[in-house]
């Protein structure tokens, strides 16, 4: 079974391709679906999370922007809360991978974010990096409900440089030529590995 990686910065259309390797069939693990649900009502990094971020819970449940406003521009506490959320995340992905074993599955794909910060694509056989020029990365990200200019640059300084990714990666998917494009070179990408 190959093991794929994708990622890249926020606002590149990884999800868009995420998405479309879905409708292709390949079964995707969402790094980020894990976080929500942890962080979600009952979820199992709620108590760990409120008792190092006092007051971040409500409904049972952790209220992200509440949280967000914690870590926001203090990389002490977003490495607090990643001590937290990142052995979740490792737990959940290593399941999905057996799954997919045992069902005997050609490829499958882990869409983590963080895939070069945490080491993560050591695990991978190949990385696809889903990447936008500056100007439409940015356009993206601020039309996201609750996301400032400052948020993004804070969120900026936590990924490795788009640059270093793109310089990394096994495949380069462009996101700013249409959804035809993206989903041609995923498909391509696929069919060759």
């Amino acid at each position: 079974m190959r093991i794929i990686g994708l990622t890249g910065s926020v606002g590149m259309g990884k999800s868009t391709a995420a998405a479309m390797l879905r409708a292709m069939g390949v079964p995707v693990f969402d790094a980020d679906a894990v976080v929500h649900r942890a962080l979600g009502r009952s979820g199992e990094a709620v108590g760990a999370v409120e008792a190092v971020f006092p007051g971040v819970s409500e409904s049972g449940g952790i209220n992200r922007r509440a949280l967000g406003a914690r870590v926001l521009g203090d990389r002490a506490a977003l490495r607090r809360l990643e001590k937290i959320l990142h052995p979740i995340v490792g737990r959940e992905e290593r399941r999905f991978i057996a799954r997919a074993r045992a069902a005997r599955r050609r490829h499958v794909v882990l869409d983590v974010p963080l895939l070069f910060e945490t080491g993560g694509y050591r695990r991978c056989d190949l990385v696809i990096v889903v990447w936008a020029p500056p100007f439409l990365q940015r356009a993206r990200v601020l039309a996201r409900p609750g996301m400032t200019a400052a948020r993004l640059a804070f969120l900026r300084t936590q990924q490795t440089s788009d640059q270093e990714k793109r310089r990394r990666a096994d495949i380069l998917i462009p996101s700013g030529l249409g959804r035809a494009v993206t989903w041609r070179r995923l498909h391509r990408a696929i069919a060759q590995s």
